[in-house]
C-alpha cells in the first residue's frame, strides 16, 4: 500500500469513526445516565436518513432537510421516551430489552409502511460533489471531509455541553448519583427526556449526514447498533470521551481489516474489542465496579 492509499484509507476511517460516533454518544448517554438498554436506537439513525431523504423530496436542499429533520427525530425520541422508556426505569433490563427490541419490530414495519422497501440514494449537494486530488490519479471526495469537520463541530459541542454547562453538570451528576440529584429538587424525568431526545437527535444527524455516502434502505440501522454497542463497551459506559476514542479505534480497525486482511475484516472490529477488554475490562474510561 503506497502513502496515498495509506491516506485515502485513514481518512474514510476517521469519517466512519466520527459517525460512529454520534450514534455511539448517543446510546452511552442514554445507557450510562439512564441505565436504559436500548436497543432500538439504530432504528433512529434509520429513520434520519429516510427522514432526510423524504425532506429531500421537498426542499431539494441537503441543508434545510437536516434542519427540519432533527427536530422531527428529536420529537420521536422525546415520544418513545415519555410513551414507552420512562415506564421502564425501575424495571429490570430483561424488560428494557424487550421492549427495545419489540420497538425494532414496531419501528422497522413503520419504515416499511411509510416508504416501503426499496433502496434510495440522497445527492451530495453541489458545492461539495467535487474533489481533492491527491495524485495525478488519485482524489477524494469534498464531501467525505465535509463530514469529518461537521461532526468534529459537534463532538466539540457537545465537549461543551457536558462539561461547561449547567444542563452538563446535571447529567453528569445523575449519571454518577441519580437519587442524590432527585434529593436535590432536580426533575430527573425531565433530564431524562432530553438525554434520551438528545441521543435520537445525534443517531437520527449521522443517519442524514452519511445518507449521500450510502445507500438509504430497510434496516440500515441495524448493523451499525451493534458496532455502536462495540463503542461504548471500548470506550466504557457513560463516557463521551470514550466513546470518541473507540469509534476512531473501530473506524480504523473496519476499515483497514477490510483493505488488508478482507476475509477476516468482520472479525478484526470484534477482536479489537477483546483486546482492549482483556487489558480493561470496564472500558478505556469506564469506571471499575467494586
Amino acid at each position: 500500500m503506497d502513502f496515498t492509499s495509506f491516506l485515502i484509507q485513514l481518512l474514510n476511517s476517521v469519517q466512519y469513526g466520527f459517525l460512529l460516533f454520534l450514534v455511539a454518544s448517543g446510546l452511552t448517554l442514554v445507557f450510562g445516565i439512564m441505565g436504559i438498554i436500548n436497543l432500538a436506537h439504530g432504528a433512529f439513525y434509520m429513520f434520519g436518513a429516510y427522514i432526510v431523504w423524504w425532506l429531500f423530496g421537498f426542499t431539494e436542499s441537503l441543508t434545510l432537510s437536516i434542519l427540519f429533520g432533527v427536530p422531527l427525530i428529536m420529537l420521536l425520541g422525546l415520544a418513545i421516551e415519555r410513551l414507552a422508556i420512562a415506564h421502564l426505569y425501575q424495571r429490570d433490563h430483561l424488560y428494557q430489552v424487550l421492549l427495545t427490541f419489540g420497538m425494532i419490530l414496531v419501528l422497522n414495519e413503520c419504515q416499511k409502511i411509510f416508504w416501503g422497501t426499496d433502496f434510495y440514494s440522497v445527492p451530495v449537494p453541489e458545492v461539495l460533489s467535487g474533489s481533492i486530488p491527491l495524485t495525478e490519479n488519485q482524489v477524494y471526495p469534498i464531501y467525505r471531509v465535509f463530514i469529518s469537520i461537521v461532526c468534529m463541530l459537534i463532538a466539540a459541542g457537545m465537549y461543551l455541553l457536558i462539561q461547561k454547562t449547567r444542563l452538563g453538570m446535571t447529567i453528569r451528576a445523575g449519571a454518577s448519583n441519580r437519587e442524590m440529584v432527585q434529593a436535590l429538587g432536580v426533575n430527573i424525568n425531565w433530564v431524562f427526556a432530553v438525554v434520551f431526545s438528545l441521543g435520537a437527535g445525534l443517531a437520527g444527524f449521522a443517519g442524514m449526514i452519511g445518507a449521500p455516502v450510502s445507500s438509504v434502505y430497510p434496516g440500515m440501522g441495524d448493523q451499525i447498533l451493534i458496532i455502536s454497542f462495540v463503542v461504548v463497551v471500548i470506550g466504557g459506559i457513560g463516557s463521551i470521551k470514550g466513546a470518541f476514542i473507540g469509534a476512531m479505534l473501530i473506524g480504523l480497525a473496519d476499515t483497514f481489516g477490510k483493505v488488508l486482511v478482507p476475509d477476516f475484516a468482520s472479525m478484526a472490529v470484534y477482536a479489537t474489542m477483546a483486546v482492549i477488554l482483556l487489558w480493561r475490562p470496564q472500558g478505556l474510561f469506564g469506571q471499575s465496579a467494586h
